[in-house]
């Protein structure tokens, strides 16, 4: 069982302040309506959602002490979805061999405001890994994407995923990917000539 969600800030240099903090389904649902029922959110799997459906899984996720959703934000304005996950307790670790330390992340990053940036995905996901990881129980993150989704699985893979098998979900057919504790790059910097 994980500890109950925590914040999180920290300044991000030629990016700006990113912080995380626990989702409030009464005070977030109409940004993550928003979101999840865009086209680019298709495999986020809740295009026909109404807010009252919505509100209702995020509340219910709030209930739960093995999984979690997040809200991140870019110098205040919300700008991603995280949500994590102890495999065991999840249709996901009926699927591969769950080791102690395994801790899963999902991903959603919102709307650009004002065109592509490059670096913004990748900068978003690393102040999530390093806000993951600082509970040193966490030794390997498992992520499994829509198989389908060719950009999530890049993205995973340039942050230094590993990916593994194709797995079938109740909902979709998923690659599952692996990031061991170790090959982690330290956060905090924008990388160079990063892409989103």
């Amino acid at each position: 069982m994980t500890a109950v969600p925590t914040s999180a800030r920290r300044p991000v240099e030629d990016f700006g302040e990113v912080s995380i903090r626990p989702v409030e389904p009464d005070r977030d649902v109409e940004v993550i309506h928003d979101w999840v029922t865009r086209e680019r959110s298709r495999f986020w799997g809740m295009r026909d959602a109404s807010r009252e459906r919505v509100h209702e899984i995020y509340t219910y996720l709030d209930s739960l002490t093995t999984h979690h959703a997040y809200l991140v934000h870019r110098d205040g304005r919300p700008v991603a979805l995280f949500q994590t996950y102890e495999p065991a307790a999840d249709p996901v670790g009926r699927c591969y061999d769950v080791r102690p330390g395994d801790f899963g992340i999902h991903l959603l990053i919102g709307p650009p405001d004002g065109g592509v940036e490059p670096g913004f995905t990748g900068v978003l996901l690393d102040a999530f890994l390093a806000f993951v990881l600082a509970d040193p129980t966490r030794l390997r993150i498992v992520a499994e994407p829509d198989a389908r989704n060719a950009r999530a699985v890049d993205r995973l893979v340039r942050a230094g995923f590993v990916p593994g098998p194709l797995i079938d979900l109740p909902d979709k057919r998923a690659r599952l990917l692996f990031l061991d504790r170790g090959a982690v790059r330290p956060a905090g910097r924008r990388p160079d000539g990063a892409t989103g």
